[in-house]
C-alpha cells in the first residue's frame, strides 16, 4: 500500500466503531470521489479544531463564539436538576427524545481499571462546587448500565457527599449493558419518567 494511503488507514481505523476494514473503504471513496468531499471534510476539521472547544461548566462540546454552551446558557433548564452522562452523543440521544429538560454534566467517559481511565480523566472534580452554585437538589445518572457504569455513579456519589442532592438513576427499559446511544426514544422516556433514588 502507498504510504500516505496507508497512513489515512490507520488514522481512520483509530475512530471508535471503525476498523482496518472499514477504514480502507472510506479512505478509498474518499480518494476516488471528484466532488470534492475531501477539501470540504478537512476544511470542516480544520473549522472544528480551531472553534469548537468544551464548555467550562458542563464538558459539551460548543462554538467557541460562546463561553458556556447552549444549555448552560438557557435559563429555562436552571431547574435544579443535572443529568450526568458519559459524552455528547447521549446529549442528542436524550435531547431527541425529549425526556429532559435540565442541565447536562459531560464525564468524557467512564472509570475503568482495565482501560486504565481514573477520576483524574473524567470530568468529575469540578461536581460539588458546581452543585452549590446552582443550586442543584436532584441529580439524575443516566450512565451505561455496565460496571464501569455503575463504577463511575457510586464514585460520584462518594465525591459529592451531599445530604441535600437526592441522586437518581433510569429505571426499567435500560437493559444490562445496555449503551443510550441504542434504545428507542419510547423506552428511553419511559426510564427517565420511572427513575428512582439510589
Amino acid at each position: 500500500m502507498n504510504p500516505k494511503i496507508e497512513k489515512l488507514v490507520k488514522i481512520f481505523a483509530k475512530l471508535p466503531r471503525v476498523g482496518n476494514r472499514a477504514a480502507r473503504r472510506i479512505v478509498l471513496d474518499l480518494l476516488h470521489d471528484k466532488t470534492g468531499r475531501i477539501a470540504k471534510l478537512v476544511d470542516a476539521l480544520n473549522d472544528a479544531n480551531e472553534n469548537i472547544h468544551a464548555c467550562p461548566i458542563c464538558g459539551i462540546l460548543t462554538d467557541r463564539t460562546f463561553d458556556r454552551c447552549e444549555y448552560c446558557r438557557d435559563g429555562a433548564r436552571a431547574n435544579g436538576m443535572i443529568c450526568i452522562i458519559r459524552d455528547l452523543s447521549d446529549v442528542w440521544t436524550l435531547e431527541k427524545s425529549g425526556v429532559f429538560n435540565g442541565r447536562y454534566h459531560v464525564l468524557g467517559g467512564l472509570l475503568s481499571g482495565m482501560s486504565g481511565v481514573t477520576p483524574d480523566d473524567l470530568n468529575i472534580a469540578c461536581l460539588p462546587q458546581r452543585i452549590s452554585d446552582e443550586n442543584i437538589n436532584e441529580i439524575i445518572f443516566a450512565l451505561p448500565n455496565t460496571i464501569e457504569g455503575k463504577t463511575t455513579q457510586q464514585y460520584i456519589i462518594s465525591v459529592i457527599n451531599n445530604n441535600n442532592v437526592r441522586f437518581t438513576e433510569l429505571a426499567s427499559g435500560v437493559p444490562l449493558g445496555g449503551d443510550l446511544d441504542y434504545i428507542d426514544d419510547g423506552t428511553l422516556s419511559l426510564a427517565f419518567g420511572g427513575r428512582h433514588t439510589i
